[in-house]
């Protein structure tokens, strides 16, 4: 049941929600969560990386490949049950709780840092990644019962866009923060710890919302509970397989993001700092589509924007394999010597438009899944969905190594993805063809609604 909105009749500007106490709140305690998550993850890999070696005797290497791992446990074995009690509990109050934590999950992070304790880290790395489990099932499906479905899109643009912008910003802060000489480990914990705070004090602000099957009874077997919800979801096939086509763009994100770092090294011969502007670029893009997407889709979730999304996804990964593929490694260097080559900037362009056009295919496809999902089932639904996110993400892991490790080289691997979210693409459109209709559609409409 979704209760009265005190939203207003008139439709307004996705921007007028930071003004309102139905969605401000809320936004900024998941802009503060995912920003938190990153920065502790990367200072964590920045100071193993630099100080594991001479101080841990540890294998830096490893350590860093566990630490993505561990974090992206709990949302295999701990989604299920994280959907069941976003669905049982009231929303405010559950997330109020789950701030808590966060705070004493940063208190065991500083420890860490100051006793250089990798194990006390890791339960911290660990308990973060419960946190974002517990959290995860409640940031989609309390924007349905505070937004009208004419601000769903602009909501979840908003959403999407603070998050890429969260997660930049934290990966930044985290890893120049810990390598401050000689207190950064300690200023890094600090670090933690404040910004779980003040997403606790943004919580506090987070309007009643009530719960939507309080009667539930939470089945604790994660794997028959998960079984159960992919079971319902499937009972509806457009969100089922919108499930799956975002479960994709994770695939396919994934990859970029992972081999972003060599690609830059090996590729274009750039240093640490033309990584983070790509990174960066990347999320602008991202940024950016998301925020488009209101005005694209004229307030309404237009499934027409998703096969546009799924066509730029193609076209610009082929483009980085295009742009790259004789690239000439003389102007490799830091960010001056990457801008100076005119070669650079059709790359530039291209993770930009990348950034864009996922946001395109993503933004209406989690509005359409939190619109046609049983209410009483939302939240499981999403933990569902983060459940195939996890294991699409684990999955490009291994078509990543075994694409390189039979010689492809990374523009081609980035070639690979492009055909393989085409073909993707043609077979989620050929089992529902109701996309390719609205896409058709919007297209025909774009003329009268930009003139």
């Amino acid at each position: 049941m979704r209760p009265p909105r005190t939203s207003p009749a008139k439709p307004h500007g996705q921007f007028a929600l930071m003004r309102e106490r139905r969605f401000a709140p809320f936004f900024w305690t998941q802009f503060l969560g995912a920003a938190n998550d990153n920065a502790f993850k990367n200072a964590f890999v920045v100071f193993v990386s630099f100080e594991a070696a001479s101080r841990l005797r540890v294998d830096p290497g490893m350590i860093v490949n566990l630490i993505g791992a561990v974090f992206i446990l709990p949302f295999m074995l701990l989604s299920a049950t994280a959907g069941q009690i976003a669905d049982k509990y009231e929303k405010s109050r559950l997330i109020r709780l789950v701030k808590v934590l966060e705070i004493a999950i940063m208190a065991i992070g500083l420890c860490g840092f100051v006793l250089s304790s990798v194990a006390l880290l890791f339960i911290a790395l660990a308990l973060l990644g419960v946190h974002s489990t517990l959290f995860g099932p409640v940031k989609y499906a309390i924007l349905p019962q505070h937004l009208r479905d004419d601000e769903l899109v602009g909501g979840n643009g908003l959403v999407e866009a603070g998050t890429f912008v969260a997660i930049l910003l934290g990966t930044i802060a985290g890893g120049l923060v810990v390598a401050i000489r000689p207190d950064g480990r300690v200023l890094a914990g600090g670090l933690g710890m404040l910004i779980a705070i003040a997403g606790w004090l943004a919580s506090r602000r987070i309007p009643y919302t009530a719960a939507v099957a309080p009667q539930l009874a939470i089945n604790a077997n994660p794997i028959s509970e998960t079984w159960r919800n992919l079971a319902i979801a499937r009972e509806n096939p457009l969100v089922w397989r919108s499930m799956l086509a975002i479960s994709w763009f994770w695939f396919y994100g994934a990859i970029y993001l992972a081999q972003l770092p060599a690609f830059t090294q090996r590729v274009l011969r750039g240093d640490e700092h033309v990584f983070t502007l790509l990174l960066a670029l990347f999320s602008i893009g991202i940024g950016a589509g998301s925020l488009m997407c209101e005005r694209l889709s004229a307030r309404r979730i237009e499934l027409g924007l998703v096969p546009f999304g799924s066509i730029g996804l193609s076209l610009f990964a082929v483009d980085v394999w295009l742009a790259t593929r004789h690239m000439n490694a003389a102007n490799g260097g830091g960010i001056g010597a990457f801008i100076a080559g005119a070669g650079n900037w059709r790359v530039v362009v291209d993770i930009v438009l990348l950034g864009v056009f996922g946001a395109f295919y993503t933004v209406p496809l989690y509005a359409l899944i939190q619109a046609r999902s049983q209410p009483s089932h939302r939240s499981r639904i999403i933990a569902a969905n983060n459940i195939l996110n996890a294991l699409f993400i684990i999955g490009s892991a291994g078509v990543a190594i075994g694409l390189l490790s039979a010689g492809f080289s990374i523009p081609q691997l980035f070639l690979a993805v492009g055909v393989m979210n085409a073909l993707f693409a043609a077979y989620i459109y050929a089992r529902m063809p109701e996309f390719v209709a609205a896409f058709m559609a919007w297209v025909r409409r774009r003329p009268r609604a930009t003139s």
